[in-house]
């Protein structure tokens, strides 16, 4: 599986932003797709993930009531709609996936085995 991310840029605070990730190869086996971030001289951190059957969301408490994730199966897409965007927001953004079902969406980065190549987004205050 390979992962395509796109959308980031600079935008201001309180601005919206949206980031969509392209899954292409197996992506049959896909059963999660999700978001990190990573901040500067940070870790990555999870943002949020979707379950591609079904449908089912989880999100970080950072980003709670801002964000949105949702998937189109008919293109193997998903996106992160990112609303009133803070400074604190600024970073990298990977794609993420994985093919093995779990019960709940997984929030390490060890869950995931495809990572797509990141995508600047940068806030100003």
């Amino acid at each position: 599986v390979q992962l395509q991310a796109s959308g980031g840029g600079l935008v201001q605070a309180g601005d919206s932003l949206r980031l969509s990730c392209a899954a292409s190869g197996r992506t049959f086996s896909i059963y999660t797709m999700g978001w990190f971030h990573q901040a500067p001289g940070m870790e990555r951190e999870f943002v949020a993930g979707i379950n591609w059957s079904g449908g089912r969301s989880y999100y970080a408490d950072s980003v709670k009531g801002r964000f949105t994730v949702s998937g189109d199966n008919a293109k193997n897409t998903v996106y992160l709609q990112m609303d009133s965007v803070k400074p604190e927001d600024t970073g990298v953004y990977y794609c993420v996936a994985k093919n093995s079902p779990s019960a709940i969406i997984l929030t390490t980065t060890r869950s995931y085995q495809y990572w797509g190549q990141g995508t600047q987004v940068t806030v100003s205050s």
